[in-house]
């Protein structure tokens, strides 16, 4: 799990990286869990909370300027 004020620090291209990289983690865990291989499900909800924490910084950022 990724801490708010971990993203804060962080730059908005390395943000922008980090969701594209969760977007595509959680696109395979959704393949791999219609394929019924998934071994923890509940990691996708934890990705989720991820990309949302981090497009929420984004935002913040975003009004900032």
């Amino acid at each position: 799990m990724i801490k708010a004020n971990e993203l804060r620090n962080m730059t908005v291209d390395e943000i922008a990286q980090k969701v594209e990289a969760l977007k595509k983690d959680l696109f395979n865990m959704r393949t791999e869990a219609k394929a019924g291989r998934i071994e923890k499900p509940h990691k996708m909800r934890d990705v989720r909370k991820d990309i949302a924490r981090c497009e929420t910084v984004l935002k913040e950022k975003a009004n900032v300027k």
